[in-house]
């Protein structure tokens, strides 16, 4: 992998961009993107520090020496995209690495064989998270891919510097995608809702949002660096007759478990009506 060029310069994509040339594991100037709001595309790229492309064409030019290109459209778009570059991707032996949601490499498997039976493009399908804004990201790999195993290693390694790699088969994307996709909403709204009751009793709101994020943030780290499994991790800070054990058994009795897994079997639900 020598250049990456994005298509598309959305938040993610920023953040993407951002964690890839601050990790120091590809140079700014090896770094491509096209957007169509050609103004914030330039600001983008003043503030990150990725070269700015005036329009697709010019970007898939085997000119610009771009190996790898990151779909980071909407997925509405990407159709659209590749009835514009398609053909040219087509004829290029280029990676090309979708995080945008819904399409996995079967679906663009199917899409560039409409356009080239014979299509020497390489696909990987990475689904992020919004945490990777702050280089705290899961980033799900699909197993099924055409990479070579250099051009996935180097892809991953890139990845690694600003998150999480996990690899699925294709039949979990979905699954995965529920828990780290929407999974930091359910977080966002439970830090909210311990600072609410902070709040409810005298703490300032400011100060109840740095305690509950630290609390949340601390007790993951803890979860992942000690092994430990969380069960046992509550375990030792309930004592006998204690505090903590009788805010854990309401949270029993309201059904926080439930609400949990009902959360994800909606999710599911929804997928599965298309």
């Amino acid at each position: 992998m020598k250049k990456i060029g994005f298509i598309g310069m959305g938040n993610m994509a920023q953040a993407l961009a951002h964690g890839f040339i601050a990790s120091g594991r590809i140079a700014k100037t090896d770094v491509y993107a096209f957007a169509p709001n050609q103004q914030k595309l330039k600001q983008n790229a003043e503030r990150i520090g990725f070269v700015p492309v005036d329009s697709l064409e010019n970007l898939v030019s085997e000119q610009t020496g771009i190996d790898t290109f990151i779909m980071a459209c909407k997925p509405y778009q990407i159709e659209g995209v590749l009835d514009e570059i398609g053909e040219t991707l087509c004829n290029r032996e280029v990676n090309l690495v979708s995080v945008a949601s819904g399409w996995g490499y079967a679906k663009y498997d199917a899409a560039l064989s409409k356009l080239d039976a014979q299509y020497k493009t390489k696909i990987q399908f990475v689904m992020p998270n919004t945490p990777a804004m702050v280089s705290e990201g899961v980033f799900l790999f699909e197993q099924e891919n055409s990479l070579s195993d250099s051009e996935r290693a180097a892809i991953k390694q890139l990845f690694e510097a600003i998150g999480v790699v996990q690899e699925l088969p294709s039949h979990l994307m979905g699954i995965g995608g529920a828990i780290s996709g929407c999974g930091p909403a359910f977080v966002d709204m439970f830090i909210e809702a311990y600072a609410d009751a902070a709040v409810k009793y005298g703490i300032p709101r400011a100060t109840a949002y740095e305690l509950v994020n630290q609390t949340v943030r601390g007790s993951a780290v803890l979860c992942q660096r000690s092994g430990k499994h969380p069960g046992q991790l509550k375990d030792e800070v309930c004592s006998p007759g204690g505090t903590t054990i009788c805010g854990v058994t309401a949270l029993e009795r309201e059904g926080l478990r439930n609400a949990c897994i009902a959360s994800i079997d909606a999710i599911m639900f929804k997928k599965a009506q298309g």
